[in-house]
């Protein structure tokens, strides 16, 4: 393998598992000029950054939090601050440094030469996860167009032949390109295939949409901050066996599956990647494909860890990425929005009648446990509510043998009553408008009255 292929394959190389590892939280203090960003725990902080190394298999042997009151250009940190974790990581003889903020190429490249030591930030840990995660040729292109723009900048970094001139050809050539140019080019034509590849699969989803549309169910997307709940969700709802355990980012690829509603109304259920705070922008970029499923919903499922001391704070960060992707909740054209709030096995007492309280007085609100059951036969009755809020109450009679029209009067209505007369069928049903109006194209052979 040449140095070019080397540099260019860098980022998909995981790292090797129980590489002993230092975690360092930085916290810049600031005023919070964000009334609705509640503020969010040091030590929950912490140890989210400590569950995304331990996600990839690697041995955390030091972790700590580092107050800062400005930022230094050149090490984020003060020379106190380094000078202490650099004894740390001596004295541990770690092999890998976590810091869980966002380093510039120089702050990187600068900390690695003091601590001598393989340093990375929040966003290398999260494409390391990714990278590590994604199964489908869909997910991996993902990552690795996210990886690519994300090393692009920082090539100078460890590759000291970067430097070295490659002189023109024939006798009168000029001193050529550096061995950078050569290996960013080979990057920028890396990252145009992985674009055009995307491309094909953004018109795949497309295509793949509209004969959803066509056959009329609704869909309703799973969203929220990761190790939330969401999977494990799906796989209660849908009867799917979905990989789900108490990991940050269990699942990474889309999954959708067919669901019935208490009415018999089925929709389909699309499972997406967890959410978390200072999400990359390039992997929100790289993912968008992926995540227009959530814009094209027509309900979208906020699941909430609610067991989670920052749970509020998580939900504000899912609403950013949501903002970011074009939802808006006061939008008209937004699709509905129901806040799932999960894990309640996990609450004492206390905060479970505290939490039914508010949802109370909420119309978009449930309280669940995905684990064992409880209040998802109240979530399923909400999104049927919300699916067919504007609905219209009709009364059908129907001869036996019409039985297309009968199944889809239980795929896109609900069905609140039903009495069999000899080769009558007689159906009270509700529908929306749109609904209606498919209806009336059927040419029923007893009347229907409307």
């Amino acid at each position: 393998m040449t140095q070019n292929q080397q540099t260019v394959e860098q980022s998909n190389h995981p790292f090797k598992d129980g590489v002993t590892t230092g975690i360092v939280h930085v916290h810049v203090r600031r005023p919070n000029i964000d009334p609705n960003q509640p503020e969010r725990s040091l030590d929950a902080a912490l140890e989210e950054a400590v569950g995304l190394a331990e996600a990839i298999s690697l041995n955390v042997v030091h972790k700590q939090i580092v107050r800062l009151n400005k930022m230094s250009p050149s090490t984020l940190m003060g020379k106190g601050n380094v000078d202490g974790i650099g004894s740390a990581i001596a004295a541990l003889n770690i092999k890998l440094m976590i810091v869980d903020s966002t380093l510039s190429p120089i702050q990187q490249r600068n900390l690695e030469k003091i601590w001598k030591c393989k340093v990375i930030d929040r966003t290398g840990l999260i494409l390391e996860i990714f990278g590590e995660r994604a199964r489908t040729a869909e997910g991996s292109l993902q990552v690795e167009l996210a990886a690519l723009k994300h090393q692009r900048s920082r090539l100078v970094r460890s590759w000291t032949h970067l430097e070295r001139q490659r002189g023109g050809f024939g006798f009168t050539g000029g001193p050529g390109e550096r061995q950078i140019e050569l290996d960013r080019r080979m990057i920028d034509n890396r990252i145009l295939k992985i674009e055009k590849e995307l491309n094909q699969t953004i018109k795949m989803r497309s295509l793949h949409r509209k004969a959803r549309q066509r056959n009329e169910a609704p869909v309703v997307a799973l969203v929220g901050y990761t190790n939330a709940g969401k999977s494990t969700l799906f796989n209660k709802l849908t009867e799917s066996n979905v990989f789900a355990k108490d990991l940050l980012f269990a699942t990474l690829d889309p999954t959708m599956r067919v669901c019935k509603l208490p009415g018999g109304r089925e929709v389909i259920f699309s499972d997406t990647v967890g959410f978390i705070s200072n999400l990359p922008t390039q992997l929100i970029a790289a993912f968008r494909a992926t995540l227009e499923e959530v814009c094209t919903a027509d309900v979208i499922l906020h699941v909430h860890d609610t067991a989670h001391m920052d749970h509020e704070a998580q939900a504000c960060d899912v609403k950013k990425v949501l903002t970011e992707l074009g939802i808006e909740e006061e939008s008209k054209d937004a699709p509905m929005i129901i806040e799932v709030l999960n894990k309640a096995d996990l609450l004492t007492n206390a905060d479970t009648e505290i939490l039914a309280n508010k949802i109370s007085r909420k119309s978009n609100k449930v309280l669940i446990s995905a684990v064992t059951g409880e209040g998802l036969v109240n979530l399923l009755a909400l999104i049927q509510r919300r699916l067919i809020e504007d609905g219209k109450i009709i009364h059908i009679e129907l001869p036996t043998y019409e039985g297309e029209i009968l199944a889809w009067c239980y795929r896109k209505g609900v069905i609140l009553s039903r009495y069999d007369k000899g080769e009558i069928i007689y159906l009270t049903l509700r529908l929306d408008s749109g609904e209606i109006k498919k209806f009336e194209q059927f040419k029923v052979s007893k009347k229907a009255h409307l």
